[in-house]
Protein backbone atom coordinates (compact mmCIF):
# COMPACT_ATOMS: atom_id res chain seq x y z
CA UNK A 1 0.00 0.00 0.00
CA UNK A 2 1.24 3.48 -0.84
CA UNK A 3 2.27 5.72 2.00
CA UNK A 4 -0.31 8.32 0.91
CA UNK A 5 -3.51 7.40 -0.83
CA UNK A 6 -7.01 8.71 -1.61
CA UNK A 7 -10.31 7.10 -0.69
CA UNK A 8 -13.63 7.75 -2.41
CA UNK A 9 -16.16 7.84 0.43
CA UNK A 10 -19.23 7.89 -1.83
CA UNK A 11 -20.29 4.38 -0.80
CA UNK A 12 -19.24 4.71 2.87
CA UNK A 13 -22.12 4.65 5.32
CA UNK A 14 -20.77 7.56 7.36
CA UNK A 15 -20.51 9.72 4.23
CA UNK A 16 -24.05 8.87 3.12
CA UNK A 17 -25.40 9.73 6.58
CA UNK A 18 -23.47 13.01 6.53
CA UNK A 19 -24.87 13.85 3.08
CA UNK A 20 -28.44 13.18 4.24
CA UNK A 21 -27.95 15.51 7.21
CA UNK A 22 -26.43 18.16 4.99
CA UNK A 23 -29.29 17.95 2.46
CA UNK A 24 -31.85 18.22 5.24
CA UNK A 25 -30.05 21.23 6.69
CA UNK A 26 -29.82 22.81 3.25
CA UNK A 27 -33.60 22.62 2.87
CA UNK A 28 -33.84 24.52 6.14
CA UNK A 29 -31.69 27.29 4.66
CA UNK A 30 -28.31 26.23 6.02
CA UNK A 31 -25.30 27.54 4.11
CA UNK A 32 -22.96 24.92 5.52
CA UNK A 33 -20.62 23.30 2.99
CA UNK A 34 -21.30 19.65 2.01
CA UNK A 35 -19.20 16.92 3.61
CA UNK A 36 -15.97 15.91 1.92
CA UNK A 37 -16.22 12.94 -0.42
CA UNK A 38 -12.49 12.42 -0.91
CA UNK A 39 -10.30 11.42 2.00
CA UNK A 40 -6.49 11.52 1.90
CA UNK A 41 -4.90 8.94 4.18
CA UNK A 42 -1.27 8.45 5.20
CA UNK A 43 0.98 7.31 8.00
CA UNK A 44 3.02 9.97 9.77
CA UNK A 45 6.67 9.61 10.86
CA UNK A 46 5.37 8.34 14.20
CA UNK A 47 3.65 5.41 12.42
CA UNK A 48 0.18 6.64 13.35
CA UNK A 49 -2.57 6.95 10.70
CA UNK A 50 -3.53 10.46 9.59
CA UNK A 51 -6.38 11.71 7.40
CA UNK A 52 -7.79 14.84 5.78
CA UNK A 53 -11.08 15.15 3.89
CA UNK A 54 -11.85 17.29 0.80
CA UNK A 55 -14.94 17.98 -1.29
CA UNK A 56 -13.27 17.63 -4.71
CA UNK A 57 -10.81 15.15 -6.17
CA UNK A 58 -8.36 17.86 -7.38
CA UNK A 59 -8.17 19.22 -3.82
CA UNK A 60 -7.46 15.73 -2.48
CA UNK A 61 -4.82 15.06 -5.14
CA UNK A 62 -3.08 18.34 -4.34
CA UNK A 63 -2.98 17.43 -0.64
CA UNK A 64 -1.73 13.93 -1.46
CA UNK A 65 1.15 15.38 -3.49
CA UNK A 66 1.98 17.92 -0.77
CA UNK A 67 2.01 15.33 2.02
CA UNK A 68 4.10 12.95 -0.09
CA UNK A 69 6.65 15.71 -0.79
CA UNK A 70 6.91 16.64 2.90
CA UNK A 71 7.36 13.01 3.90
CA UNK A 72 10.06 12.53 1.26
CA UNK A 73 11.94 15.66 2.35
CA UNK A 74 11.61 14.93 6.04
CA UNK A 75 9.78 18.24 6.58
CA UNK A 76 6.42 16.71 7.49
CA UNK A 77 4.69 18.09 10.57
CA UNK A 78 1.43 16.84 12.00
CA UNK A 79 -1.05 19.75 11.86
CA UNK A 80 -2.49 18.70 15.22
CA UNK A 81 0.93 18.94 16.88
CA UNK A 82 1.19 22.61 15.92
CA UNK A 83 -1.82 23.29 18.14
CA UNK A 84 0.17 22.57 21.31
CA UNK A 85 0.16 25.49 23.76
CA UNK A 86 3.39 27.42 24.20
CA UNK A 87 3.28 26.93 27.98
CA UNK A 88 3.34 23.15 27.44
CA UNK A 89 6.25 23.31 24.99
CA UNK A 90 8.15 25.78 27.21
CA UNK A 91 7.74 23.51 30.23
CA UNK A 92 8.95 20.55 28.17
CA UNK A 93 12.02 22.49 27.04
CA UNK A 94 12.84 23.65 30.55
CA UNK A 95 12.44 20.14 31.89
CA UNK A 96 14.79 18.79 29.22
CA UNK A 97 17.74 20.95 30.35
CA UNK A 98 20.54 18.71 31.60
CA UNK A 99 23.82 20.61 31.15
CA UNK A 100 22.81 23.81 32.91
CA UNK A 101 23.32 24.35 36.62
CA UNK A 102 20.44 24.90 38.99
CA UNK A 103 20.93 28.65 39.12
CA UNK A 104 20.82 28.96 35.33
CA UNK A 105 17.67 26.86 35.18
CA UNK A 106 16.10 28.98 37.91
CA UNK A 107 16.93 32.13 35.91
CA UNK A 108 15.28 30.64 32.81
CA UNK A 109 12.24 29.66 34.85
CA UNK A 110 11.92 33.18 36.18
CA UNK A 111 12.07 34.65 32.67
CA UNK A 112 9.46 32.17 31.48
CA UNK A 113 7.11 33.08 34.31
CA UNK A 114 7.65 36.84 34.09
CA UNK A 115 7.74 37.53 30.36
CA UNK A 116 7.16 34.47 28.16
CA UNK A 117 4.17 32.61 29.62
CA UNK A 118 2.06 35.75 30.33
CA UNK A 119 2.43 36.75 26.67
CA UNK A 120 2.56 33.45 24.79
CA UNK A 121 1.35 30.78 27.20
CA UNK A 122 -2.05 30.16 25.60
CA UNK A 123 -0.86 30.60 22.01
CA UNK A 124 -0.54 27.58 19.75
CA UNK A 125 3.10 27.10 18.76
CA UNK A 126 2.11 26.93 15.10
CA UNK A 127 0.27 30.25 15.28
CA UNK A 128 3.25 32.44 16.24
CA UNK A 129 4.64 34.40 13.32
CA UNK A 130 7.91 36.32 12.94
CA UNK A 131 6.08 39.65 13.12
CA UNK A 132 4.40 38.63 16.39
CA UNK A 133 7.78 38.01 17.99
CA UNK A 134 9.17 41.25 16.58
CA UNK A 135 6.32 43.20 18.15
CA UNK A 136 6.96 41.43 21.45
CA UNK A 137 10.63 42.44 21.39
CA UNK A 138 9.50 46.05 20.98
CA UNK A 139 7.18 45.63 23.95
CA UNK A 140 10.03 44.22 26.04
CA UNK A 141 12.17 47.25 25.22
CA UNK A 142 9.44 49.46 26.69
CA UNK A 143 8.51 47.21 29.61
CA UNK A 144 9.55 47.87 33.22
CA UNK A 145 11.51 45.21 35.08
CA UNK A 146 10.82 43.89 38.57
CA UNK A 147 12.10 47.13 40.12
CA UNK A 148 10.20 49.41 37.76
CA UNK A 149 13.26 50.23 35.67
CA UNK A 150 13.39 49.52 31.91
CA UNK A 151 14.69 46.08 30.98
CA UNK A 152 18.34 46.21 29.99
CA UNK A 153 19.65 44.86 26.67
CA UNK A 154 21.16 41.77 28.31
CA UNK A 155 17.90 40.94 30.09
CA UNK A 156 15.94 41.32 26.85
CA UNK A 157 18.40 39.11 24.97
CA UNK A 158 18.16 36.41 27.61
CA UNK A 159 14.34 36.57 27.59
CA UNK A 160 14.34 36.28 23.80
CA UNK A 161 16.74 33.34 24.09
CA UNK A 162 14.29 31.53 26.38
CA UNK A 163 11.40 31.87 23.91
CA UNK A 164 13.70 30.98 21.01
CA UNK A 165 14.87 27.85 22.82
CA UNK A 166 11.28 26.78 23.47
CA UNK A 167 10.48 27.25 19.77
CA UNK A 168 13.55 25.22 18.77
CA UNK A 169 12.24 22.49 21.05
CA UNK A 170 8.95 22.65 19.13
CA UNK A 171 10.89 22.13 15.89
CA UNK A 172 12.86 19.21 17.33
CA UNK A 173 9.65 17.55 18.55
CA UNK A 174 8.11 17.92 15.06
CA UNK A 175 5.42 20.37 16.11
CA UNK A 176 6.46 23.13 13.73
CA UNK A 177 8.70 23.17 10.67
CA UNK A 178 10.67 26.30 11.57
CA UNK A 179 11.06 28.65 14.51
CA UNK A 180 9.67 32.19 14.27
CA UNK A 181 12.59 33.39 16.42
CA UNK A 182 15.30 34.39 13.98
CA UNK A 183 16.89 37.54 12.57
CA UNK A 184 15.20 39.89 15.02
CA UNK A 185 16.87 43.22 15.75
CA UNK A 186 17.66 42.91 19.45
CA UNK A 187 18.83 45.90 21.52
CA UNK A 188 22.57 46.25 21.66
CA UNK A 189 24.51 47.23 24.75
CA UNK A 190 26.85 49.82 23.29
CA UNK A 191 27.59 51.40 26.65
CA UNK A 192 31.08 50.33 27.69
CA UNK A 193 31.12 52.69 30.68
CA UNK A 194 30.55 49.83 33.11
CA UNK A 195 33.73 48.13 31.87
CA UNK A 196 36.61 49.05 34.12
CA UNK A 197 40.13 48.47 32.81
CA UNK A 198 42.75 48.83 35.53
CA UNK A 199 46.39 49.43 34.74
CA UNK A 200 49.11 47.23 36.24
CA UNK A 201 49.82 49.95 38.81
CA UNK A 202 46.16 50.22 39.81
CA UNK A 203 45.87 46.44 39.95
CA UNK A 204 48.82 46.11 42.32
CA UNK A 205 47.64 49.01 44.48
CA UNK A 206 44.23 47.34 44.86
CA UNK A 207 45.77 43.96 45.68
CA UNK A 208 48.02 45.46 48.34
CA UNK A 209 45.04 47.24 49.88
CA UNK A 210 43.13 43.92 50.03
CA UNK A 211 45.56 42.59 52.63
CA UNK A 212 45.01 38.88 53.32
CA UNK A 213 43.05 38.55 50.08
CA UNK A 214 45.60 40.33 47.91
CA UNK A 215 46.55 37.11 46.13
CA UNK A 216 42.88 36.37 45.49
CA UNK A 217 42.39 39.83 43.97
CA UNK A 218 45.43 39.32 41.73
CA UNK A 219 44.01 35.97 40.64
CA UNK A 220 40.82 37.66 39.43
CA UNK A 221 42.65 40.53 37.77
CA UNK A 222 45.32 38.52 35.96
CA UNK A 223 43.40 35.39 34.95
CA UNK A 224 39.87 36.72 34.40
CA UNK A 225 38.20 33.74 36.06
CA UNK A 226 34.73 34.24 37.49
CA UNK A 227 34.01 34.65 41.20
CA UNK A 228 32.31 31.26 41.51
CA UNK A 229 35.23 29.59 39.72
CA UNK A 230 37.84 31.31 41.89
CA UNK A 231 36.33 30.31 45.23
CA UNK A 232 35.99 26.69 43.99
CA UNK A 233 39.69 26.21 43.11
CA UNK A 234 41.16 23.19 44.85
CA UNK A 235 44.83 22.65 45.60
CA UNK A 236 45.07 19.64 43.30
CA UNK A 237 44.11 21.77 40.31
CA UNK A 238 46.92 24.29 40.76
CA UNK A 239 49.94 23.28 38.65
CA UNK A 240 52.58 25.77 39.69
CA UNK A 241 55.42 24.20 37.71
CA UNK A 242 53.37 24.54 34.52
CA UNK A 243 51.92 27.87 35.70
CA UNK A 244 48.37 26.69 35.04
CA UNK A 245 45.14 26.38 37.02
CA UNK A 246 42.50 23.90 35.90
CA UNK A 247 39.02 25.44 36.07
CA UNK A 248 36.63 22.50 36.37
CA UNK A 249 33.91 23.58 38.81
CA UNK A 250 32.22 26.67 40.17
CA UNK A 251 30.11 27.63 43.16
CA UNK A 252 26.77 29.32 42.60
CA UNK A 253 24.43 30.91 45.11
CA UNK A 254 21.04 29.21 44.98
CA UNK A 255 18.48 30.62 47.40
CA UNK A 256 21.22 31.64 49.81
CA UNK A 257 23.06 28.32 49.67
CA UNK A 258 26.31 27.65 47.83
CA UNK A 259 26.13 24.76 45.38
CA UNK A 260 29.15 23.28 43.62
CA UNK A 261 28.51 22.53 39.97
CA UNK A 262 29.91 22.78 36.44
CA UNK A 263 31.50 25.95 35.12
CA UNK A 264 29.43 28.29 32.96
CA UNK A 265 28.81 26.97 29.43
CA UNK A 266 30.57 23.77 30.58
CA UNK A 267 33.79 25.38 29.30
CA UNK A 268 36.38 23.57 31.40
CA UNK A 269 39.76 25.12 30.79
CA UNK A 270 43.29 25.85 31.97
CA UNK A 271 44.23 29.45 32.67
CA UNK A 272 47.81 30.73 32.56
CA UNK A 273 49.56 32.32 35.53
CA UNK A 274 52.23 35.03 35.35
CA UNK A 275 55.46 33.56 36.72
CA UNK A 276 55.73 36.04 39.60
CA UNK A 277 52.13 35.43 40.59
CA UNK A 278 52.57 31.65 40.48
CA UNK A 279 55.25 31.94 43.15
CA UNK A 280 52.93 34.10 45.25
CA UNK A 281 50.26 31.41 44.99
CA UNK A 282 52.58 28.58 46.00
CA UNK A 283 52.27 28.97 49.82
CA UNK A 284 48.46 28.89 49.58
CA UNK A 285 48.32 25.65 47.58
CA UNK A 286 51.44 23.78 48.69
CA UNK A 287 50.99 21.12 51.33
CA UNK A 288 47.19 21.10 51.20
CA UNK A 289 45.08 18.04 50.42
CA UNK A 290 44.16 17.85 46.74
CA UNK A 291 40.48 18.50 47.51
CA UNK A 292 41.16 21.40 49.88
CA UNK A 293 40.06 24.88 48.80
CA UNK A 294 42.91 27.27 48.04
CA UNK A 295 40.93 30.34 49.12
CA UNK A 296 38.63 30.20 52.14
CA UNK A 297 36.59 32.51 54.33
CA UNK A 298 38.20 33.65 57.63
CA UNK A 299 36.00 31.18 59.50
CA UNK A 300 36.75 28.41 56.99
CA UNK A 301 34.74 27.02 54.10
CA UNK A 302 33.99 28.71 50.78
CA UNK A 303 34.13 32.49 50.57
CA UNK A 304 30.76 34.26 50.46
CA UNK A 305 30.40 37.19 48.08
CA UNK A 306 28.38 39.56 50.35
CA UNK A 307 30.78 39.03 53.25
CA UNK A 308 33.85 39.58 51.08
CA UNK A 309 32.38 42.78 49.62
CA UNK A 310 31.52 44.18 53.03
CA UNK A 311 34.60 43.15 55.01
CA UNK A 312 37.38 43.34 52.44
CA UNK A 313 36.62 44.46 48.90
CA UNK A 314 34.85 47.78 49.41
CA UNK A 315 37.47 48.90 51.93
CA UNK A 316 40.31 47.93 49.58
CA UNK A 317 38.73 49.79 46.65
CA UNK A 318 38.38 52.93 48.76
CA UNK A 319 41.93 52.64 50.13
CA UNK A 320 43.29 52.26 46.59
CA UNK A 321 41.50 55.42 45.49
CA UNK A 322 39.33 53.53 42.99
CA UNK A 323 35.94 54.06 44.64
CA UNK A 324 34.75 56.34 41.81
CA UNK A 325 34.89 53.46 39.28
CA UNK A 326 31.97 51.36 40.59
CA UNK A 327 34.45 48.50 40.69
CA UNK A 328 33.25 44.99 41.57
CA UNK A 329 35.16 41.70 41.76
CA UNK A 330 33.46 40.54 38.55
CA UNK A 331 34.69 43.58 36.64
CA UNK A 332 38.27 42.42 37.14
CA UNK A 333 37.51 40.06 34.22
CA UNK A 334 37.58 43.15 32.02
CA UNK A 335 40.95 44.13 33.46
CA UNK A 336 42.34 40.64 32.80
CA UNK A 337 41.12 40.79 29.21
CA UNK A 338 42.54 44.26 28.59
CA UNK A 339 45.95 43.39 30.07
CA UNK A 340 46.12 40.19 28.01
CA UNK A 341 45.20 42.04 24.81
CA UNK A 342 47.77 44.76 25.55
CA UNK A 343 50.35 41.99 25.97
CA UNK A 344 49.60 40.74 22.44
CA UNK A 345 47.08 37.94 23.09
CA UNK A 346 44.85 37.16 20.11
CA UNK A 347 41.11 36.68 20.31
CA UNK A 348 41.29 32.88 20.59
CA UNK A 349 43.67 33.04 23.55
CA UNK A 350 41.45 35.55 25.35
CA UNK A 351 38.38 33.42 24.62
CA UNK A 352 39.99 30.33 26.14
CA UNK A 353 41.28 32.29 29.12
CA UNK A 354 37.89 33.77 29.97
CA UNK A 355 35.87 30.65 29.17
CA UNK A 356 33.69 32.32 26.55
CA UNK A 357 31.57 29.97 24.46
CA UNK A 358 32.85 31.42 21.20
CA UNK A 359 35.43 33.85 19.84
CA UNK A 360 32.52 35.89 18.48
CA UNK A 361 31.39 36.55 22.04
CA UNK A 362 34.89 37.70 22.98
CA UNK A 363 35.02 40.06 20.00
CA UNK A 364 31.57 41.40 20.80
CA UNK A 365 32.67 42.38 24.31
CA UNK A 366 36.33 43.30 23.83
CA UNK A 367 36.80 43.82 20.10
CA UNK A 368 37.33 47.57 20.57
CA UNK A 369 40.45 46.87 22.66
CA UNK A 370 42.39 45.29 19.81
CA UNK A 371 44.42 47.92 17.93
CA UNK A 372 43.55 48.80 14.35
CA UNK A 373 46.16 46.87 12.36
CA UNK A 374 45.01 47.73 8.84
CA UNK A 375 48.16 49.74 8.10
CA UNK A 376 50.28 46.88 9.42
CA UNK A 377 48.54 44.45 7.05
CA UNK A 378 49.03 46.82 4.12
CA UNK A 379 52.73 47.17 4.96
CA UNK A 380 53.21 43.39 5.04
CA UNK A 381 51.44 43.03 1.68
CA UNK A 382 53.55 45.83 0.26
CA UNK A 383 56.76 44.16 1.43
CA UNK A 384 55.73 40.87 -0.21
CA UNK A 385 54.83 42.55 -3.47
CA UNK A 386 58.04 44.62 -3.51
CA UNK A 387 60.11 41.47 -2.97
CA UNK A 388 58.31 39.67 -5.81
CA UNK A 389 58.79 42.60 -8.17
CA UNK A 390 62.51 42.78 -7.34
CA UNK A 391 62.95 39.07 -8.11
CA UNK A 392 61.03 39.43 -11.35
CA UNK A 393 63.12 42.43 -12.42
CA UNK A 394 66.37 40.60 -11.61
CA UNK A 395 65.24 37.65 -13.72
CA UNK A 396 64.69 39.88 -16.74
CA UNK A 397 68.04 41.62 -16.23
CA UNK A 398 69.85 38.25 -16.20
CA UNK A 399 67.97 37.14 -19.31
CA UNK A 400 69.06 40.26 -21.20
Amino acid sequence: MARVWIEDRANHADYQVAMEKWQAAKKQGSKRQPPGRWRVRWYGPDGKPKAATFRTLPQAEAEKDAVTARLDKGSYRDPQSAKAAVRLVADEWHGSLRKQGRRTKDDYRELLDLYVIPKWGDWQVGAIQWADVDQWVTELCNSPGKRGEPLGPDRIKKTYYVLSSAMKHAVKTHRIAASPCHDHDLPRNDDQDDHVYLTHDQMETLAEAAGRYGTFVRLLGYTGIRWGEAIAIKAGRVRLDDRRIRILQAYSDVDGHLELGPVKNHEKRSVPLPRSFAEELRPLAHGKARDALVFTAPEGGPMRYPNFRRRDWDKAVEAAGLDDLSLTPHKLRHTAASLAIAAGADVKVVQLMLGHKSAAMTLDVYGHLWPDRLDEVADVLDAGRTSALAKLKARFVIAD
